[in-house]
């Protein structure tokens, strides 16, 4: 049995995706012992890692040192960092620090990185741009084969509806803009999922309150049901079904690329003009 730390963050700021899907790969350890390293921000979602019965380090900052002492008190065989600040200085530091700690890298945007492993679980990834990015021995793992989704969404969509899923906190506070356009379309009925983490949660619920062909799911354990039901969705990334994918973050930019490359409906920002036609191509393509 190994032990095994998972460093991450969730925020109003960041977002819960970096959470959700290192659960995902902490869930393929069963039987090692599992631990989270995470600071306690505004808009965090830590209590979906308790939920999941791990136990958590709280940290203050993403000082070295901290690390180190959490490494050393749990006995720490390998770490998974999933989080922008963590550079290669830092992973270089941990390696010099504990010779035999496997590092483990999550990179979704072509950064240096000095681990053992390098995940980037994007379809499109391209192996190959790490080459001079990451040690000469390093187990590189990139693509769809990789890509981290929950069980959940492991179901085949198979009814109609359109599902809105912009992320836990909607960063780009989108949803009420998205819902103006669907609302143009007399037939879609739409359902939107968000989190507590959402800072315009309460408008949100303002709007939506009240009418019938919008229903608001705040931390549902529907989802997969949700999808199930749902003839297109529109989102922030890729889940294998049929999406209208919009950019909200540079760190995108990537899998933006390859979907448009690979003929899906993608807008590079938010503009109502092309949601309005991508929504009315995918309506005649749900149709055939």
């Amino acid at each position: 049995m190994k032990n095994i730390l998972f460093r991450v963050n969730s925020s109003y700021e960041i977002g819960i995706g970096h959470i959700m899907r290192v659960l995902v790969l902490a869930n393929q350890y069963p039987n090692d012992n599992i631990i989270f390293a995470c600071e306690d921000l505004n808009g965090n979602i830590n209590e979906k890692i308790v939920e999941q019965g791990y136990h958590i380090e709280v940290i203050n900052s993403n000082d070295i040192e901290e690390i180190n002492n959490i490494i050393i008190k749990n006995n720490i065989d390998m770490i998974v960092l999933d989080i922008y600040t963590v550079n290669y200085k830092f992973e270089k530091k941990l390696k010099d620090t504990h010779k035999n700690l496997i590092i483990l890298s999550l990179d979704d945007t072509y950064q240096k990185h000095y681990c053992d492993i390098l995940l980037n679980h994007n379809i499109g990834a391209n192996k190959e741009k790490y080459k001079n990015l990451v040690p000469v021995k390093c187990e590189i793992r990139c693509g769809e084969k990789y890509t981290l989704i929950r069980d959940e969404f492991i179901i085949e969509k198979n009814i109609l509806d359109v599902l809105v899923m912009m992320g836990g906190s909607d960063a780009s506070n989108l949803n009420i803009k998205i819902l103006n356009i669907l609302e143009k379309f007399s037939n879609l009925r739409v359902c939107i999922i968000t989190t507590k983490a959402n800072k315009n949660i309460e408008k949100l619920q303002a709007y939506t309150y009240n009418n019938p062909l919008i229903k608001l799911f705040i931390n549902s354990n529907k989802i997969a049901q949700l999808m199930k039901n749902s003839d297109f969705i529109i989102c922030t990334n890729y889940m294998n079904i049929p999406i209208i994918a919009i950019k909200t973050s540079s760190n995108q930019r990537n899998l933006y690329q390859f979907l448009k490359d690979n003929n899906y409906l993608v807008l590079d920002n938010f503009d109502e003009n092309k949601l309005i036609k991508n929504i009315e191509k995918m309506i005649i393509k749900c149709k055939k």
